[in-house]
């Protein structure tokens, strides 16, 4: 078949945009910086050091008595990993977006039978809805695979409340994809019987691309242990192992992202979670008193995300060419709607280092371009 890319020569002459999309999101200098030292060995002590530091950071900043996994990779790389590691043959799997349908896509084909608790796009994941399905009919679900925070619709599930339900159900596992919130939205993830919450370096924890971080709990690595095969590379055991025996990933690492991962974490402990929480926070009640002035939140109201805000787009602007003169004019760079809300909605990511005031920047040229 007759390839239809060609070769674009990557240049040096681009212009710098300032991100407020989903993610990847803005980077500190100091952190880029710190992807340029000397290439070292990965069985060295130096990444003993390395690799002990991110993750007992990582333990500290989330304030979590789990295991902490962090792999080269993209957060969904456990998305086939936790189904591996935690499913036989059932899993439930609540869909109200393009990500949570994703995640029961992984599932099918890794062969497992997979059960939808379907929502409409824009409407949050109920927990009562859950209880109902896992005490009804005749199936028992290994795992329920949630996900925390919906991108692609702005929607922010109860995980918490979801996991207490799941709780209950002592036999079934839970797995949280928080790729695009995680360290820009607080959870305990220890109180509310979440077994496995994984996420994405390049979004609230304003990083470089590249790493997946996981939290495992106790019973998600016995319950491996237990079922016998699971994920290769992604697999609990295996990685936590390797890490109580060598303080280092089983395989090789890339090491200049997680050096820059090193840098933000001090920043991020600096910060302390509970306050970079509360900066989300602020950032998202600006974005959404400005979206209801102008336009309408696409969410359900009371569900929506703390890192994404997904606006619907009830003055039919052009949001293509919104978008496009707003990153021509200002060096500024927001999103569309995802798949078939293109042009019904809009979304600003407003996570990782923004503040209220960098994301007003934006929505100053957002008002600009759309004449609002």
């Amino acid at each position: 078949m007759e390839p239809v890319t060609k070769k674009r020569e990557y240049r040096d002459d681009y212009t710098d945009k300032t991100l407020y999309i989903p993610g990847p999101t803005e980077v500190r200098e100091d952190v880029i910086e710190a992807m340029t030292e000397s290439p070292f060995g990965h069985r060295m002590d130096r990444m003993t050091d390395l690799y002990t530091t991110i993750v007992e950071d990582t333990k500290e900043f989330l304030g979590t008595d789990n295991d902490v996994v962090i792999l080269t990779g993209s957060g969904t790389e456990f998305w086939e990993a936790t189904t591996l590691n935690l499913v036989d043959e059932n899993v439930l799997v609540p869909t109200c977006g393009a990500f949570s349908e994703r995640y029961a896509n992984v599932a099918e084909r890794l062969g497992k039978n997979v059960d939808r608790l379907e929502y409409e796009w824009g409407e949050a994941v109920k927990p009562e809805d859950v209880r109902e399905a896992l005490e009804s009919g005749d199936t028992h679900y290994d795992m329920v695979a949630g996900v925390l925070n919906e991108s692609s619709t702005g929607v922010r599930n109860p995980i918490e409340e979801i996991g207490d339900v799941i709780s209950e159900f002592p036999d079934t596992y839970f797995a949280v994809d928080a790729v695009s919130s995680l360290g820009g939205d607080y959870i305990d993830i220890d109180a509310h019987g979440i077994d496995a919450i994984f996420a994405s370096s390049q979004k609230a924890f304003a990083m470089p691309p590249g790493l997946a971080i996981c939290v495992v709990s106790d019973d998600a690595y016995d319950r491996e242990a237990e079922k016998g095969d699971s994920s290769w590379y992604g697999g609990f055991r295996r990685t936590i192992d390797y890490y109580d025996r060598k303080g280092q990933t089983h395989s090789t690492p890339a090491i200049p992202i997680m050096l820059a991962y090193r840098k933000q974490m001090k920043h991020m402990l600096a910060e302390g979670h509970a306050a970079r929480d509360e900066r989300h926070r602020e950032m998202m009640e600006y974005v959404h008193d400005w979206a209801d002035e102008h336009f309408a939140m696409f969410p359900e109201e009371g569900y929506e995300s703390q890192t994404v805000a997904c606006i619907e787009n009830t003055q039919d602007i052009d949001v293509a060419a919104t978008i496009e003169e707003v990153s021509e004019e200002y060096d500024m760079a927001f999103s569309n709607g995802y798949g078939d809300l293109a042009e019904e909605t809009f979304r600003i990511g407003h996570m990782g280092e923004h503040t209220v005031e960098s994301i007003r920047e934006l929505t100053d040229a957002i008002e600009d371009v759309a004449e609002l």
